[in-house]
């Protein structure tokens, strides 16, 4: 694709688009340099076990109507070749182009004989995964772009466990995609009939409340609360950013009695424009500045609030800062997947469960605390690779063996957690209603989060984790991530910064599941990835891997002191050897 004649996929593209609005872009381009017109054209997006992400805009590279429906064609051709009477449910959140890229997918699937079951309004990502199963469907759509800026939208595609589709689902809907074109001049391409003809048809229809309600019920019946717990009062501010997250999150927390939530004024409503952060990732400190600011002047008015929890735009994943001396504390993603790990396990030890039951299952990439909680409380603790499909799959396993009470928690360090089997992907209506039960857990023994994850620390050793993410833009930015990993794989790496390399595995060879405790069993096999791990002394790390959805290789480090002051240090060192590595 890198020898594409952008510009005459641009001429392409302006004789057979309809559309006024893509229409005008084009001709803007026309008028560009090379460089504007060779970013919107030089690559088709690319379909992968995330979908599709991008930015919003005309031309191959793009999000628009043309690449929307072209996927939604090679979908509903898998679908039709293996299922005989095939139902997709359809959500979005708040981005720009939403409801349209919805309306659009509804449409392909219509003219190819796919019935689609639609949300109205905009509703998180666990509540698309929930409807999947819930109404029986054979694959699930939303439209979002997580935490991207405001100039991105995407398309994710669930199966029919409402998981994120495999990679062998994926490979087989891309091939079905590449054999269309984009327009009636191509040949094959996306059919498409009216959206009310198809309505009145039955092949589109509408989801309703009661699937929520279902959803919300669902969510409820993960609460831990017992005894004095439940009594607490909590003052808690919520922002959903912007996003989809205040309808079922606001309905959970006034059915677990949360005393005061208030939301962030400025970010309550969807606004595809984010416009009080640029980049709506409750990751970032920037993105949560509106509440921390709102938070200070409640406790200078004397009311402050015991947290600050944000939601991402859909809904799946889940931010939190609490008060820290003069300051608001962001309580990482790690940090608070090993918080609710130990709750969730102490919550059961009191309801006398056998915890040797238990299984909680995490990510290659997150805190190697777990392993420590998993050896204190005695359940079984599974890593499997980044991406919480994986995390589903494993539910999926334990269902199919009858075992799906087994499952405790699942998390990944990127602030995505679930309880439950409701879902099968990040849910952050049930972890905000599980995080607010365990803050009163801990303000009835006059302790908040941060200091309950520092006592965790003063057990188990610090425990620190870093995410650095470099960028690799433009058209020879893959082929530069793709040698950086090659010389990963192939390079005598003895030393990574002072510490000494004990051990490499590379992902895309045969790697066993890690595990702690368990049944003496055949390990499981993990699929072939492209990661690396660089396993090093003391019990540090590091793994690198490109990013799946962007044009980023991510590297995350860890680091284990006695002290935080040591582990920090360390952690520096080992971000510092990193960049040079990768650079």
């Amino acid at each position: 694709m890198g020898e594409i004649d952008v510009r005459a996929a641009l001429a392409h593209w302006t004789a057979n688009v309809a559309d006024a609005e893509l229409s005008a872009e084009l001709a803007d381009l026309a008028n560009a340099e090379d460089a504007k017109v060779s970013d919107a054209f030089f690559q088709e997006l690319e379909f992968g076990t995330a979908g599709l992400r991008g930015v919003i805009g005309a031309g191959t590279n793009r999000m628009n109507i043309y690449t929307v429906a072209r996927a939604t064609q090679g979908l509903a051709d898998y679908l039709n070749e293996h299922f005989e009477h095939p139902r997709v449910a359809i959500a979005r959140d708040s981005r720009h182009k939403g409801e349209l890229f919805v309306r659009t997918a509804a449409r392909v699937l219509a003219a190819n004989g796919v019935e689609s079951l639609v949300y109205p309004r905009v509703e998180p990502t666990p509540a698309l995964s929930f409807a999947v199963r819930d109404l029986g469907c054979s694959a699930g759509i939303n439209m979002t772009a997580s935490h991207n800026p405001a100039a991105y939208n995407g398309y994710k595609v669930y199966g029919a466990d409402g998981c994120q589709i495999t990679s062998e689902a994926a490979r087989a809907i891309s091939e079905r995609i590449a054999r269309l074109g984009y327009f009636d001049a191509d040949g094959a391409h996306a059919s498409l009939v009216d959206f009310d003809e198809a309505c009145e048809r039955g092949l589109i229809s509408w989801i309703g409340d009661d699937t929520i309600e279902r959803f919300v019920e669902a969510v409820l019946a993960q609460s831990q609360e017992r005894g004095d717990a439940a009594s607490q009062p909590l003052s808690l501010l919520y922002t959903p950013l912007c996003g989809t997250g205040l309808e079922c999150v606001s309905a959970v927390l006034e059915r677990i009695g949360v005393e005061r939530v208030d939301v962030v004024s400025s970010q309550g409503e969807p606004d595809g424009d984010f416009p009080t952060c640029a980049y709506p990732n409750p990751e970032e400190r920037a993105a949560l500045a509106e509440g921390i600011a709102q938070c200070r002047r409640a406790a200078d008015a004397g009311a402050p609030y015991d947290l600050l929890l944000a939601t991402d735009p859909d809904a799946d994943r889940v931010g939190v800062a609490c008060a820290s001396g003069d300051d608001y504390a962001l309580i990482t993603g790690n940090e608070m997947g090993i918080l609710l790990i130990d709750y969730l396990a102490r919550m059961r030890e009191q309801r006398g469960e056998d915890l040797s039951r238990g299984i909680v299952v995490t990510t290659i990439v997150s805190s190697a605390m777990a392993d420590d909680l998993a050896r204190a409380y005695g359940f079984e603790l599974r890593r499997t690779l980044t991406g919480f499909k994986y995390i589903g799959e494993q539910i999926g396993l334990l269902e199919k063996r009858g075992e799906a009470d087994r499952f405790m928690f699942g998390f990944e360090e990127s602030y995505g957690y679930l309880a439950g089997t409701h879902v099968r992907d990040k849910d952050a209506v049930v972890a905000s209603m599980l995080i607010c039960q365990m803050a009163r857990f801990y303000r009835a023994r006059g302790m908040n989060l941060a200091q309950a994850m520092e006592a965790l620390y003063e057990r188990f050793g610090y425990c620190y984790n870093r995410t650095v993410s470099l960028s690799y833009p433009g058209a020879d930015g893959a082929a530069k991530m793709a040698r950086i990993m090659e010389a990963l794989r192939t390079g005598a790496h003895e030393r990574i910064g002072d510490l000494e390399v004990r051990g490499v595995v590379d992902y895309d060879k045969a790697a066993a599941m890690p595990v702690i405790g368990g049944a003496d069993e055949a390990p499981q096999m993990l699929p072939r990835a492209n990661v690396v791990e660089f396993d090093l002394e003391g019990g540090c790390k590091l793994i690198v891997r490109p990013s799946g959805t962007e044009p980023k290789i991510k590297a995350y480090v860890f680091a284990k002191e006695a002290t935080s002051e040591a582990a920090m240090r360390l952690l520096d060192a080992l971000e510092a050897a990193a960049r040079e590595l990768l650079a």
